[in-house]
């Protein structure tokens, strides 16, 4: 198998270069930028049309002069978000890791997306319910 072949320690580090890689080659997305909250135990469903990763420049409490972070951009259906502009950056860098993987493959428009955060910043956490779009 390819793992003893190469070794584990050299795949590992050869995730993290891709990684790196691409975080990397992200670019700056175009505002204006409408950042994904949720309140405590806050739920809400999407049906997610297209979505794109890239960096954001962003003011927090802890750094009010601003930092770039890394953000997912998730468009979505007016049946989902019927006022302002039809996307989501989301910021939460564990939201991301789980939602990427259902993104990456074919058929994600035909998924509906339900949220739920627990806790709040910064060691809020969110759980991700994927089903078919019914």
């Amino acid at each position: 198998n390819f793992s003893e072949k190469i070794g584990a320690d050299k795949i590992q580090t050869y995730i993290q270069d891709g990684r790196r890689k691409m975080d990397e080659d992200l670019k700056t997305l175009p505002g204006p930028y409408e950042i994904f909250e949720l309140p405590d135990q806050g739920k809400i469903v999407l049906r997610i049309t297209d979505w794109k990763l890239g960096l954001i420049f962003i003011q927090t409490a802890d750094v009010p002069a601003g930092k770039e972070v890394k953000a997912m951009r998730i468009y979505l259906t007016p049946a989902t978000k019927p006022i302002g502009v039809n996307w989501y950056d989301i910021t939460s860098q564990t939201l991301i890791a789980q939602l990427l993987p259902y993104l990456e493959i074919a058929g994600y428009q035909q998924k509906t997306f339900t949220i739920t955060k627990y806790g709040v910043r910064p060691k809020a956490r969110f759980m991700l319910e994927v089903t078919p779009w019914a």
